[in-house]
């Protein structure tokens, strides 16, 4: 029979590593990520009109985005402190440690992108369209829209798209990141 261990409060406080702290920072970004991504805007977006979905995108994704890019420099400030080989050969993307570095980087540049770059243009583009349907007075979506329209349909698209492919490259990436520790470990953290 195992031996029966008895909780303390030590023994609690114990459990408080650099490797439980990083393993709980991967679970909250992945958990966020893939809710945001795979489950949470799509039961939005069924069951809220276009501009109320668009509206509580606008407010959600730049928190979301945030809390992506402290997790993962958090994440990546410890990998790199578990895993000296990362700055000492931070050239040398073959080199395990470092190429997990780059990955986790990857998360925190797409999700900064979106923040800073394409979210911006996404909601400006958004917001043109908007107007633009109180100014005729139809539907983005509607059949007989104005050659206007269409222009900024094509726009919100093609940025929504980019957008879309930046979010969906950080999960990937966590994804195989999360696979990578499962399989391999924290290494010395």
């Amino acid at each position: 029979m195992a031996e029966l261990e008895q909780l303390s409060v030590s023994s609690v406080l114990s459990l408080f590593t650099l490797r439980s702290v990083y393993i709980l920072g991967y679970a909250w970004l992945f958990g966020m990520a893939f809710w945001v991504t795979f489950i949470g805007g799509f039961i939005a977006f069924k069951a809220l009109p276009r501009q109320q979905f668009g509206a509580l995108q606008h407010k959600t994704f730049p928190i979301y985005f945030g809390i992506s890019m402290l997790l993962g420099s958090g994440l990546l400030g410890l990998w790199s402190y578990g895993h000296p080989a990362v700055l000492e050969f931070a050239t040398v993307p073959q080199i395990a440690d470092v190429a997990q570095a780059y990955i986790i980087a990857s998360v925190i540049l797409a999700q900064a992108t979106n923040q800073f770059v394409i979210g911006p243009l996404v909601n400006k583009t958004m917001f043109r369209r908007w107007k633009q349907e109180k100014d005729e007075g139809k539907q983005a979506t509607d059949a007989d829209i104005s050659a206007e329209m269409k222009a900024l349909n094509r726009k919100f698209a093609k940025l929504h798209g980019i957008s879309s492919l930046a979010n969906l490259h950080a999960v990937l990436a966590l994804a195989f990141h999360g696979l990578w520790i499962a399989n391999k470990g924290l290494g010395s953290l």
